[in-house]
């Protein structure tokens, strides 16, 4: 009689558990910070394109020693990721050579941020995204 009641017992905590576990993940707000997030991006190509240079070029003219350094690689490595996802896909926007060289140094600029996320970007590099980054401002100006 107490195996019965000892059987009953633990199947009775585990059904209790499953639903109480279930009804937590159906109602507890996962997904609430994304949905507080705003989109960094405005939809018009031109304006984001600009937008996204400026900010990444500011990143880069830090000096080595700021103490805002990583929240800038933060807010940069966002900002790239944010417009890669948004202007990929678009056959309007993703053959112009604007867009392919804005990849190119957004690319390099990640790269070098995931890679080496302790390590200031080299003098060469920050020469070549300032190069590449107002090539694309000018470029995509006169494209659009």
């Amino acid at each position: 009689m107490t195996w019965d009641f000892n059987q009953f017992f633990r199947k009775f905590i585990k059904a209790s558990l499953s639903i109480c576990l279930g009804i937590l993940l159906i109602f507890h707000p996962f997904g609430q910070g994304l949905l507080a997030a705003k989109p960094s991006m405005s939809g018009d190509f031109v304006q984001d394109t600009v937008s996204v240079a400026q900010a990444l070029k500011a990143t880069i003219a830090l000096p080595d020693d700021d103490e805002r350094i990583s929240n800038s690689k933060d807010e940069a490595l966002g900002l790239i990721t944010a417009y890669i996802s948004r202007y990929r896909n678009r056959p309007q926007v993703n053959g112009s050579s604007s867009f392919t060289t804005m990849q190119t140094a957004l690319n390099s600029m990640a790269g070098h941020y995931k890679t080496f996320s302790n390590r200031p970007l080299p003098e060469k590099l920050k020469e070549r995204l300032n190069k590449e980054l107002t090539r694309a401002e000018k470029v995509v100006v006169k494209e659009m």
